[in-house]
C-alpha cells in the first residue's frame, strides 16, 4: 500500500488522542486533529505538521478527509456512566460518525482506518475463560453496544485498496494531558496518596485487562504500517497478559508505589464480574506493551507530586460533559441575541 504522510485523528483532544499525536509527529506524520476540544485545545503541542479542526464528528464532510491517507478515529463518549446519561449522542457519536468517518474516508482514497474499539464489547465471561478475538461478544452497556455495532459498520469497508483495522482496547491508565481520574488505575492511585485510604470491592479476585495510554496510543501508530496482509479486515485486542490483574492484589501494587502509608478497605458483597483477554494475535505481529500498573502509578504520583495534576471536575469524564450542560442551560437562559453583558 502507498506510504502514509498524513492522518486524521478524530477526539485528538481526549484522553488518548493527547498522547498519540505528539507520537505522531515525533515520527514525522503530519496530523489534522479534529475534536471539539471539550477539553481544552491548549492540551496538544504548537507544531507546524498538526492541524487543528474544530468540528464535531457527527457533521464530518468530504473536506475534513481531503489529503489524508489514513484515520485513527478515537472519537468517543467515553466510559459506561457517560454512556448510559447520553445515550442517543453515544449511539450518533461512537457508532454513526465513525462508520460515517470510514466511508467518507474510503471515498477520499485514504489507505488505512483504525478503529479503537473496547474489549468490554466482551462482557463477563465465565471463571476460566481468556477471550480471544474469536470468542463471542457480550456488550452489557450502551458505551460497549455503539463499539460493537461500529466494528460491524467500518470491516466490511475493508478491500484491496482500503486497509481497515479493529484494536479492542483493555481499560486505559497511565498519565496524560487530558488526565482522567475516573479510570481503575487512575482512580485508585489518587485516593491512595490523597487519602492513604484504597477502597476495593470484595473480594478482590477479579480479573481485569488494562493497558498504559502510552501503549494502546503506540498500538494504533503501529498499525499504520503494520502489513496490510496482516491486519486488514481483522481485530486484534490490545494489552498484555502482565497487565492482567485480579483487584486485590492491584490495590496492594498501587497500596506499594504510593509514596504514604496506604490502608487498603475492602467494601461490598463480593462482586462476581471477572473477566479476561488474549494478546497473542497483535503480539505475533510485533507489537508488545512496554508498561505496568506499577509504571502508570510511578508517574501520576510524580506529577500529583509537582502540582502538574490534580483531580478537578474535568478529570472526571461525566462530571464534566454534566457541568459543560449546566453551563449552556445557564448562557441560554440569560443571553440576549447571543450576547451577555455587552449588546
Amino acid at each position: 500500500m502507498t506510504e502514509i504522510n498524513h492522518v486524521l485523528v478524530t477526539g485528538g483532544g481526549g484522553y488518548i488522542g493527547t498522547v498519540l499525536i505528539p507520537m505522531l509527529l515525533a515520527d514525522g506524520y503530519k496530523v489534522r486533529a479534529l475534536d471539539r476540544f471539550f477539553f481544552g485545545r491548549e492540551l496538544l503541542p504548537e507544531d507546524d505538521n498538526l492541524e487543528i479542526v474544530v468540528e464535531d464528528t457527527r457533521r464530518l464532510a468530504p473536506e475534513h478527509l481531503a489529503g489524508i491517507d489514513a484515520v485513527i478515529d478515537l472519537v468517543a463518549i467515553s466510559n459506561d456512566p457517560s454512556g448510559e446519561l447520553f445515550q442517543d449522542a453515544t449511539m450518533a457519536i461512537n457508532r454513526d460518525s465513525r462508520i460515517a468517518c470510514a466511508k467518507l474516508a474510503k471515498a477520499a482514497g485514504a489507505k488505512r482506518y483504525i478503529l479503537p474499539s473496547s474489549c468490554s464489547i466482551y462482557g463477563f465471561q465465565e471463571e476460566g475463560v481468556i477471550s480471544d478475538e474469536t470468542c463471542p461478544t457480550n456488550p452489557l452497556t450502551t458505551y460497549a453496544r455503539a463499539n460493537e455495532m461500529a466494528e460491524h459498520g467500518v470491516l466490511p469497508l475493508a478491500d484491496d485498496t482500503f486497509c481497515v483495522t479493529v484494536l479492542r482496547q483493555s481499560t486505559v491508565y497511565g498519565l496524560s494531558p487530558r488526565m482522567r481520574f475516573d479510570l481503575a488505575i487512575n482512580g485508585m492511585t489518587y485516593g491512595a496518596w490523597k487519602t492513604g485510604k484504597l477502597p476495593l470491592m470484595r473480594d478482590g479476585s477479579q480479573w481485569r485487562p488494562m493497558v498504559h495510554v502510552a501503549d494502546t496510543a503506540s498500538a494504533q501508530k503501529f498499525m499504520l504500517t503494520a502489513p496490510a496482509d496482516k491486519v486488514n479486515g481483522e481485530l486484534f485486542n490490545v494489552g498484555s497478559a502482565a497487565n492482567t490483574y485480579q483487584l486485590g492484589p492491584l490495590g496492594e501494587i498501587v497500596a506499594n508505589r504510593v509514596p504514604r502509608d496506604v490502608e487498603i478497605e475492602w467494601y461490598g458483597d463480593p462482586d462476581h464480574r471477572s473477566y479476561r483477554v488474549a494478546f497473542d494475535k497483535i503480539e505475533a505481529l510485533g507489537w508488545k506493551a512496554s508498561k505496568t500498573a506499577e509504571d502508570g502509578v510511578d508517574e501520576i504520583c510524580a506529577a500529583l507530586e509537582a502540582g502538574t495534576t490534580d483531580k478537578t471536575t474535568k478529570t472526571i469524564t461525566l462530571e464534566w460533559y454534566k457541568e459543560l450542560v449546566r453551563w449552556q442551560q445557564i448562557v441560554h437562559a440569560t443571553e440576549l441575541d447571543g450576547k451577555m453583558l455587552a449588546l
